[in-house]
């Protein structure tokens, strides 16, 4: 069994006159552990999609599966946010989206929403900071805002790995970054897999970026 399944997905922006077909029949395919790549221009749909994975976006036809499930189902809408969960994803400039007062709680946001006690926000904050490379001490009541470039968007990755998904999807994680802090990024990132085995999907325009981390690669025309 797939752990992820995209049968036949159409999504319409606009529907009538000016409508768009953001996703014309997508079917893809993902397995538990892959490091899966998504490429194509710019409108070709990649965000699209992987707002789909984690039912951010219901498709307007076919059907997305989680663990032999379709997450859209009658039954299965009351527990999106556990899909949520489930798949973790980091949007594109994710320190833009950043909005708590000091680190500590910007990284506990989604475990708290998960219903996890002190000790267990505590445990997962402390394990995220270290995998980022941030110090627990000299960072963690710090203002997010303070941070560089490179730092915000590792506490961006860090709220997301605190959830501890099945599957992280990072949406073009080193746009805007330079070389040094892109280097930064692809190497926790290729660590987190290594490490952790869990599925990720990375969606890039950076062929480079792709050929060092990725075994699979879905093409959006």
């Amino acid at each position: 069994m797939h752990l992820i399944e995209v049968r036949d997905v159409y999504k319409i922006y606009n529907p009538g006159e000016n409508q768009v077909n953001a996703l014309d029949g997508v079917s893809i395919t993902i397995d538990e552990g892959e490091f899966v790549a998504i490429i194509g221009q710019s409108g070709s749909g990649k965000s699209t999609l992987i707002q789909h994975l984690n039912g951010l976006l219901e498709p307007h036809n076919g059907k997305v599966i989680l663990d032999g499930e379709d997450i859209w189902t009658k039954e299965n809408r009351k527990k999106i946010r556990q899909v949520r969960f489930a798949v973790g994803l980091c949007f594109q400039y994710p320190e833009y989206q950043i909005f708590e007062e000091d680190v500590y709680k910007e990284i506990a946001f989604g475990p708290k929403q998960m219903g996890l006690d002190d000790a267990q926000i505590d445990e997962r904050i402390r394990k995220s900071m270290e995998f980022v490379g941030l110090s627990f001490e000299k960072y963690s009541k710090k203002s997010p805002f303070d941070l560089s470039g490179g730092q915000k968007r590792r506490v961006a990755i860090a709220s997301i790995i605190a959830m501890e998904p099945k599957v992280l999807i990072l949406d073009e994680p080193c746009a805007g970054l330079d070389p040094k802090g892109r280097d930064t990024i692809l190497n926790l990132i290729k660590e987190y897999q290594s490490q952790m085995g869990n599925t990720v999907l990375f969606v890039s325009h950076s062929m480079e970026d792709v050929a060092k981390l990725c075994k699979k690669v879905i093409v959006m025309n």
